[in-house]
């Protein structure tokens, strides 16, 4: 039985800082111990605790299920008493996320790509750095590989004829009209 696939959690602002470090007498004389922080623990401090969210509209803004958002806010608060009991620093980075900002889409590269600092304006794609993108519409990339794959077309390899591809059904079980031989999937440049 395969495991269920993992949910990517949903941060609204990555934190102002990139994690804590202890100070006083004892904190200079050892090196200091760090504790790693995920992202999605961040979160799930920031909204329980600062914000003072209850488990489940907190589990709503962050996209999980409530027992899932307890078990990170209950990790992250674990972790946090770790540093602050044995004077261990706290770094803030990695987890398996997603920011909550706006996506889009390089014309040049074609990478997608979001804003997570969205204060700041996008100046160029982070890829190739071309200053030609345009906000990401997921659906309509979906249509236009639809209709790029029914462009397509079928060759019977006997006679040479050619027939538009029709989309859902292979090549191999289409009969050229021609010589009755099966035909077989010639791909365009455009594809």
């Amino acid at each position: 039985m395969s495991p269920r696939p993992f949910k990517l959690r949903k941060i609204s602002n990555p934190p102002v800082i990139s994690g804590l470090k202890p100070y006083g007498k004892k904190a200079g004389s050892e090196p200091v111990q760090s504790i790693f922080l995920n992202l999605e623990e961040y979160e799930a401090i920031r909204l329980c605790d600062f914000e003072m969210l209850n488990h489940i509209q907190a589990s709503l803004i962050m996209n999980v299920s409530r027992p899932t958002l307890t078990r990170i806010y209950s990790r992250a608060r674990q972790k946090i008493a770790e540093a602050l009991v044995l004077g261990k620093q706290i770094i803030i980075e990695g987890g398996k996320i997603y920011f909550d900002s706006d996506w889009y889409t390089c014309n040049t590269c074609g990478c997608n790509f979001n804003n997570p600092e969205k204060q700041e304006e996008i100046k160029a794609c982070p890829l190739c750095s071309g200053t030609d993108f345009k906000n990401f519409e997921p659906y309509k990339n979906r249509i236009e590989d639809t209709n790029r794959r029914c462009s397509e077309v079928c060759l019977c390899t006997s006679c040479g004829h050619e027939s538009p591809h029709q989309l859902g059904q292979p090549c191999r079980e289409e009969i050229c009209p021609e010589c009755g031989s099966k035909m077989v999937r010639k791909e365009t440049e455009n594809f």
